[in-house]
């Protein structure tokens, strides 16, 4: 049996450990699934966030080892569509189950979360091929949605009634599955948060955004995020808006 050379299993290793990262992405994907039938919808939110680890540390790791392919943009929103489109509609399908159910209406509004994946299908399609998107995002990305939806069940844990009475309401809801659907998919130019360099005229909106975040959450936790999310479509249309 011929013994591989120690520069080609390094070849190997650069080729393949990039792909084995949305892997992971992929696999936290499909427990988040299995956790939400199991009505655990803490940690369903968990796989999101562990997901989404791995999904910035497969394009970094790509990009430390110069290890671009075909196969891996595919691969990757493959995984991400698991990821960030079933496995949200999934924690939200659940969260119209546990809001009171509007008679007549409920058992066909409830399936409404379910266009979540339908959208980040479409959103997922248009960035593998809108050559605009190389630099910027065009539409609010996956990720950052399924990590809003991930949002919530943590705040519910909290069980402020404040959360609960709006999060689990079937008209917040089912509006807010429209806006987010909207968002993935709408004309809106949203800054990359990939730091290509440390100068701070160049990424004086990404160190912003990231400075609002930590304070944000060391106060509110995770209820700080969907203002995470807003400031972070702000902030892009800002930036957009002064570039022009």
């Amino acid at each position: 049996m011929n013994q591989l050379h120690p520069q080609q299993v390094q070849q190997r290793v650069k080729k393949h450990l990039p792909n084995a990262i949305t892997c992971a992405n992929l696999f936290s994907g499909c427990l988040g699934i299995v956790f939400t039938f199991q009505h655990n919808l803490l940690f369903a939110a968990y796989a999101i966030f562990l997901a989404a680890l791995f999904d910035f540390f497969d394009g970094f790791a790509a990009r430390m080892l110069k290890s671009f392919s075909g196969i891996g943009k595919d691969l990757d929103s493959l995984a991400d569509m698991v990821s960030f489109g079933l496995l949200p509609a999934a924690i939200l399908y659940e969260l119209f189950l546990e809001s009171p159910q509007i008679e007549h209406i409920s058992p066909y509004l409830n399936y409404i979360a379910f266009l979540i994946p339908v959208f980040s299908a479409l959103r997922l399609a248009k960035f593998n091929s809108d050559e605009r998107q190389a630099e910027i995002f065009i539409g609010l990305p996956t990720p950052a949605n399924a990590i809003l939806i991930a949002s919530f069940p943590l705040m519910l844990m909290s069980n402020n009634i404040f959360y609960r009475e709006y999060i689990l309401n079937p008209y917040f809801l089912a509006c807010f599955t429209l806006i987010m659907c909207s968002l993935l998919v709408a004309e809106i130019p949203l800054m990359s948060l990939k730091f290509k360099s440390t100068d701070m005229q160049e990424n004086i909106y990404r160190y912003l955004l990231l400075a609002v975040s930590v304070i944000a959450i060391v106060f509110f936790k995770f209820a700080a995020i969907p203002a995470i999310i807003f400031v972070y479509i702000a902030m892009s249309i800002i930036q957009f808006r002064i570039a022009k």
